[in-house]
């Protein structure tokens, strides 16, 4: 009952604001330009694009404090509301990845990856693995005041004979109240899924979402996590349907929204996302 009663409050606080008003980037998307110009200059594009929230990116090394680098946000008018941390950091330091967390401030810590051999394919056994740590995982980042969310990207979508998917395995056997999802649309429609549909099969449990659109045309029901940059388009402008997707994700409970753009032209590409995004009007 008190899982249900969560997931109605994360749907009415979600419903209560506009998909634009909790847009933000995440800052892969300027890995070039963090590379080339430095993770300062992608900051200030982060800002002249018209950001306000970013997920990613956080102290690019030691040397920089999460004091310096929230000063360097808050210069910029930026706040980093989900930071994310490798799966083997996690395992190995639990307790440094949840104080480096509470340092910056942040609302989610999100892994992205489970290791497993990529030539082989990802089992419900795998999921189990998984998410034996992610309980233990979220269970500390919530004793902090944090949130703790998984990304698929992919792999975890191919179903048995049943209709039963790894990823469906992972959802049932984690916490619904210290472990939460990050859908990837462009990697939920790579991996043969319906991203409305899978959103809906799990209210409460999304609360996070990469905006990203996949090409008109791109190969789906693959299960690799991998897929030309070349397929990753402007938002509106591929296969998915955005207002279905849009309108389930307010409803059940999803908080932000994360414009990532991996293609190979990402200033060109974000503007015209951000621009369809605007148009909806959710």
């Amino acid at each position: 009952m008190k899982s249900v009663l969560l997931a109605l409050l994360f749907a009415e606080a979600a419903c209560a604001s506009s998909v634009n008003d909790h847009l933000g980037l995440q800052m892969y998307s300027l890995r070039v330009q963090a590379m080339q110009q430095g993770w300062r200059a992608a900051l200030d594009q982060t800002r002249d694009l018209g950001f306000k929230f970013i997920e990613g990116g956080g102290p690019p090394d030691r040397n920089v404090t999460a004091e310096a680098y929230k000063a360097e946000l808050a210069a910029r008018g930026l706040k980093l509301v989900s930071e994310g941390f490798p799966y083997e950091r996690l395992a190995k330091d639990i307790a440094g990845a949840v104080a480096q967390a509470r340092d910056l401030g942040v609302e989610y810590a999100a892994v992205a990856w489970i290791p497993h051999k990529d030539a082989e394919p990802f089992t419900d056994d795998d999921a189990r693995r998984a998410a034996a740590d992610f309980n233990a995982w979220g269970a500390a980042f919530k004793a902090a005041g944090i949130a703790f969310a998984y990304h698929p990207h992919g792999y975890e979508f191919r179903p048995d004979a049943s209709g039963d998917t790894p990823f469906d395995v992972l959802a049932r056997s984690t916490d619904p109240e210290s472990v939460f999802f990050e859908m990837d649309v462009f990697w939920a429609t790579h991996g043969g899924q319906n991203p409305a549909a899978l959103l809906a099969k799990y209210p409460g449990r999304w609360r996070l979402m990469h905006v990203k659109d996949i090409r008109k045309g791109a190969p789906t029901g693959i299960y690799t996590g991998h897929a030309p940059a070349t397929d990753d388009v402007p938002v509106g402008s591929g296969q998915v349907d955005w207002p279905s997707v849009l309108k389930e994700a307010r409803s059940i409970g999803v908080e932000w929204y994360f414009i990532e753009d991996e293609s190979p032209t990402p200033l060109l590409n974000i503007p015209r996302s951000v621009a369809y995004l605007k148009s909806l009007g959710l």
